[in-house]
């Protein structure tokens, strides 16, 4: 029997999300769009400084920076490096979901690894920033123009937090990963195609992909807004195109574990497995039960994602075959 949730609405069988749906279509100039935000965001020295330390761990100092944001303002970010410089092997740029972040998240810090968590512009409560905080106004920040819009200038920030890490812990030169959930799965995915440090990267439950699949149904999370104002605003959807997960995907050659849900009333399962199946590169891929969901059946889920994606930047480099 249905009852109309919108978890129901947002299940799939694993058998109908592992057969790959039809490729989202692209913009023709898609790729230079990116390649010329790249260059004009992402190369290049990035000003940081210091605004306070933090409780330390057993492995590791931490320190909440202040850094030179795409988006012509200051971002907030947090660093943890391990307290013995000679013990760093690796460095990890971590994204956020779209609830932001106040605080750096210890367990995403592998004893060798310098890790950075960068707060999208406009998402961090104490930092002001022409884009609005709550998800339902910043998913729409922009969204009239592919130059104006708020991803763009998250997923820019990815390479600028890069640049710092890289600056603070130089030898994780040549062993850089990413990791990020929801919003950060899918702004990652946009930004990996075209920073060449990045050495692999964990998704899980990202969002963003295959908007014409996304938008066809409604949600709890930051589509809704999206699916409604389009309703209104036609004329933008055109602009999603060149922020589509699951085309970026297509251009990620590093390797990439997907933690994808059967269920999921925030991202639509169909968009998670569309990144997933769009990957170019070495994948690996993880079947949550369910996505965004609270209670302790929802952090259960969340915790085995976690440690699958810590388990995969973990592995070395002959185990990714």
């Amino acid at each position: 029997m249905t009852t109309g949730t919108t978890e129901e609405l947002t299940e799939y069988s694993l058998t109908a999300l592992l057969t790959p749906l039809a490729a989202p279509p692209e913009p023709a100039d898609y790729d230079d769009f990116w390649q010329e935000t790249f260059e004009e965001f992402g190369t290049g020295p990035v000003t940081w400084r210091p605004v306070g330390e933090l409780d330390a761990t057993e492995t590791h100092r931490a320190m909440e920076i202040r850094f030179s944001s795409s988006a012509g303002e200051q971002a907030a970010a947090y660093v943890m490096v391990p307290h013995a410089a000679s013990s760093i092997r690796r460095g990890l740029v971590v994204g956020h979901g779209y609830g932001g972040r106040t605080a750096p998240d210890p367990g995403h810090a592998a004893a060798d690894a310098a890790v950075i968590f960068p707060c999208a512009p406009g998402t961090h409560p104490r930092i002001a920033s022409r884009f609005p905080m709550p998800p339902s106004e910043h998913v729409l920040a922009g969204i009239a123009h592919r130059d104006s819009y708020s991803h763009r200038f998250a997923a820019a920030d990815i390479w600028r937090a890069a640049t710092v890490l890289l600056d603070i812990a130089p030898a994780a030169a040549g062993a850089l990963d990413f990791s990020g959930g929801s919003f950060g799965g899918g702004i990652g995915a946009m930004a990996l195609p075209w920073d060449a440090r990045f050495r692999r990267a964990a998704l899980d439950v990202p969002s963003f992909g295959n908007h014409t699949v996304r938008l066809s149904r409604p949600c709890t999370g930051s589509g809704e807004a999206v699916r409604r104002h389009l309703r209104l605003h036609p004329e933008a959807r055109s602009v999603l195109d060149y922020y589509d997960a699951a085309i970026a995907a297509r251009r990620v050659r590093i390797p990439v574990h997907v933690a994808a849900a059967v269920l999921d009333p925030a991202v639509d399962p169909r968009g998670q497995f569309a990144v997933y199946h769009a990957l170019s590169g070495p994948r690996r891929l993880s079947v949550r039960a369910s996505g965004h969901l609270d209670g302790p059946i929802g952090a259960l889920s969340d915790g085995f994602a976690l440690q699958d994606a810590i388990d995969f930047l973990a592995l070395p480099e002959d185990r990714l075959a």
